[in-house]
């Protein structure tokens, strides 16, 4: 049995891991953030860094939300110190605890008596599941690996479960947005930022979270319809019992909680499998019990990008998710540019609050200085999540991008760019590695085999010229408005494409042994390929659509003619 002087408080205990600018280790509590020489966290497993983030953005947005974006604006200039920050987060201290007889952080209020005990590892959303390791199917993540963990650890990985909830069986409930969902987060460009400015440009006013007609009310310690697990679950079993969007708090997406979890804490030393310190006390198994929160309905999650159906437009948004091949440039639209009648992409309000009203309110408020300047006019975008199959996570993807920050006038014309730039792209890969397979095999259509890796290649190869592009864009309509000739950026990111093209046929084909190559085969599939660059040929459509949008030459005797009629 746990004493009661034992229980730990998440919003006190010094149980996250921060990394100081000389690159030092230090375990603080959450209200360290406000120290300026914090710079990061420094979990000890990928996922939980991603989580840990959005557990502090959740924390900060709930204990202290800005009322609006010049208030916000204020917060990032003049940071509140650690005392402030522990007086903001004491009325919510009843709702963090790991343990304990009353409410549990992310655990039902039912201590699942009748629940069977299971291991630990079962929170860990890339261990193998029962079926797994029954079938000794476990190849690459191996069972055994995670006994015991601290309680620091149990509650990251607890989090991190509820957040990123996949289908577990019969009624074990996905998260609120799907399980396995993309998670987008503002960072700022300078590598020595703060933490603090990290998590609040990831912060929004309160205005945002308004509904029609429900005003946002002062979040509670005591409020179930915000942290689910201060009262008893809503249990699913029974038919009309789907939680939805306008039973809950705007800030619940924060804390939802889709599984029921009791952690069983023991008071027994032990060093923990995942970060490796030792501790006093450990977790080594978990209750686990099915029929928790069923979340139904037009729910957004701040900080996940959505897709919509344009031409169903009364069925509910969809969390994009991990595939794949990754992440990379060939998602940069969807993930930050707005299109509801076209694509349907849908990003994250967090990416829409920052490209739009705290873009505004920055220049508005030119006072703030150059380093408020930088952050938020050079910005990256940071994309995480898991790639899931079901149950089984394939991969865990991570990468930081771009963003490109342009006043409202501007993002229509830079849309529909970006747009005709990744619609090229796809065709240029696409042919590419069309052509390349005819170099290889007689019947291209017949061979077997995995040849994505060539598209993940291309893109690879041309993901820096994309975003000097996307920089050309923006600094053409700038300066000439929206009406601006986007020829020389167009002519540019061709010119990049169509060479990176061409060397991955080189490389794929012409490096092979002499002997191995079908010298008419090459020959021909190069030439194929030449002449759709070119704009001729079959399937050449899109390049001289292109070509024709932007007045990109595509022969060198265009070039050539260009150049004369320029120095005339």
């Amino acid at each position: 049995m746990e004493g009661i002087e034992n229980n730990m408080n998440l919003l006190k205990e010094s149980w996250l891991p921060f990394r100081a600018s000389n690159g030092e280790i230090r375990y603080a509590p959450p209200a360290a953030i406000a120290d300026p020489d914090i710079v990061d966290l420094a979990l000890p497993r990928a996922d939980f860094q991603g989580a840990a983030y959005q557990w502090l953005i959740g924390l900060l947005q709930t204990a202290l939300p800005p009322k609006h974006h010049v208030d916000w604006l204020e917060h990032l200039t003049h940071q509140p110190d650690q005392k402030a920050l522990e007086e903001a987060f004491s009325p919510f201290l009843p709702a963090f605890e790991l343990d304990g007889d009353g409410p549990r952080f992310m655990q039902d209020l039912d201590p699942l008596d009748d629940a069977k005990s299971s291991p630990v590892a079962g929170l860990l959303i890339d261990a193998p599941g029962a079926n797994g390791v029954k079938n000794n199917t476990d190849f690459f993540v191996k069972r055994g690996g995670t006994e015991v963990m601290c309680p620091d650890c149990a509650a990251m990985a607890l989090f991190t479960m509820q957040i990123n909830a996949p289908s577990g069986g019969a009624g074990y409930r996905v998260g609120l947005r799907g399980g396995g969902p993309l998670t987008t987060l503002i960072l700022p460009e300078a590598g020595d930022a703060s933490l603090w400015q990290r998590l609040w440009l990831n912060v929004m006013p309160v205005s945002v979270f308004d509904r029609d007609g429900q005003a946002f009310a002062a979040p509670s310690a005591e409020d179930g319809t915000l942290f689910p697990w201060v009262e008893p679950t809503r249990e699913s079993k029974a038919k009309n019992t789907e939680v939805f969007p306008e039973q809950m708090h705007p800030l619940h997406p924060y804390w939802a909680m889709p599984r029921r979890f009791r952690l069983m804490v023991e008071e027994q030393p032990c060093r923990c499998d995942l970060c490796g310190r030792e501790a006093q006390r450990s977790v080594r198994e978990v209750k686990a019990k099915n029929y928790g929160a069923n979340y139904a309905g037009p729910w957004l999650h701040p900080l996940t990008p959505y897709r919509t159906d344009p031409k169903k437009p009364q069925e509910p948004p969809l969390s994009s998710k991990g595939q794949p091949g990754g992440i990379g440039y060939r998602n940069w639209s969807y993930l930050v540019l707005p299109d509801p009648s076209n694509t349907g992409a849908l990003p994250a309000m967090v990416v829409r609050d920052f490209l739009g009203p705290k873009h505004q309110t920055s220049k508005d408020e030119r006072a703030w200085g150059e380093e408020v300047e930088a952050l938020l006019t050079r910005p990256r975008l940071w994309v995480f999540g898991y790639d899931m199959d079901n149950m089984k996570a394939r991969c865990w993807y991570g990468t930081e991008m771009p963003l490109v920050v342009l006043p409202e006038a501007l993002q229509d014309v830079f849309r529909q760019a970006v747009q005709h730039f990744s619609d090229l792209t796809r065709q240029v890969v696409w042919y590419t590695r069309t052509q390349i397979k005819n170099a290889w095999f007689e019947r291209p259509g017949d061979a077997k085999g995995d040849t994505s890796y060539l598209e993940a290649q291309l893109y690879e190869n041309t993901e820096g010229a994309f975003f000097q592009a996307l920089e050309s864009i923006k600094a053409v309509l700038i300066e000439h408005g929206e009406t601006a000739d986007l020829s020389a950026p167009a002519d540019a990111w061709f010119r990049a494409l169509r060479a990176a093209s061409l060397a991955l046929f080189e490389d794929q084909v012409l490096t092979a042994a002499q002997e191995a190559l079908n010298w008419p085969r090459v020959v021909s599939a190069r030439g194929r390929l030449l002449a759709f660059l070119s704009g001729q040929g079959k399937g050449a459509k899109p390049i001289t659509q292109f070509a024709s949008e932007y007045d990109v030459p595509l022969t060198r005797s265009e070039r050539d003619t260009n150049k004369r009629e320029e120095a005339v």
